[in-house]
């Protein structure tokens, strides 16, 4: 793979993992702690839930990430999806900090040379770029439904972590007015100076 190409990904995945990592986070600065425990039904999962599957997941997948199975034959997928006994918020977000600790130790050192490698996840061969994405694309995924639950749980309180409704234009003026087309830097090529 070219290495521009290569670089530009790995930075491009972490770039996405944090921002999927802090999105969640401005969610859970907005509830109280008996908020985590919430379902919306007896099938559905809570965030607290959500929480503890998502750093079991990222520990399988991400120690020893080139050098054995993502799926860890010591993990209890299931029970990620039972929370007892009921977990403190403290124990959740070190869950939650482990979790991502593993996924940021094993993409960080990565280079250009590393994403044609095979790794195998539950025995099924993906090169590390489709391991990585596989992974992106899951974490977004429950993100979506942490701040999906959120919101619901906090309702008229909820502090919008994106663009308000109503506030479209403002929002794209106000960006206009912080960029032009001499700011944008192309992801591959050279570089342009920001100013």
């Amino acid at each position: 793979m070219d290495d521009k190409i290569g670089a530009a990904y790995v930075e491009e995945a972490l770039r996405s993992l944090r921002g999927h990592k802090r999105l969640a986070e401005a969610a859970f600065a907005q509830l109280r702690d008996e908020d985590f425990f919430l379902q919306l039904d007896d099938e559905a999962n809570s965030i607290a839930i959500l929480i503890k599957h998502l750093s079991g997941n990222m520990r399988s997948r991400f120690l020893d990430f080139l050098t054995s199975d993502g799926e860890k034959p010591d993990r209890d997928r299931d029970q990620e999806f039972i929370l007892e006994p009921r977990p403190s918020r403290s124990e959740l977000m070190r869950w939650w900090q482990a979790g991502w600790k593993y996924v940021f130790d094993a993409i960080t050192p990565l280079q250009s040379e590393d994403l044609a490698r095979v790794v195998t996840i539950r025995h099924e061969p993906h090169t590390v770029l489709q391991a990585i994405h596989r992974q992106v694309a899951h974490y977004a995924y429950h993100v979506g439904q942490i701040v999906l639950l959120a919101k619901h749980i906090r309702g008229a309180e909820w502090k919008s972590l994106s663009v308000p409704r109503g506030k479209s234009a403002e929002y794209i003026a106000k960006m206009a007015g912080k960029h032009t087309d001499s700011d944008v830097q192309p992801v591959l090529g050279e570089e342009k100076p920001r100013v």
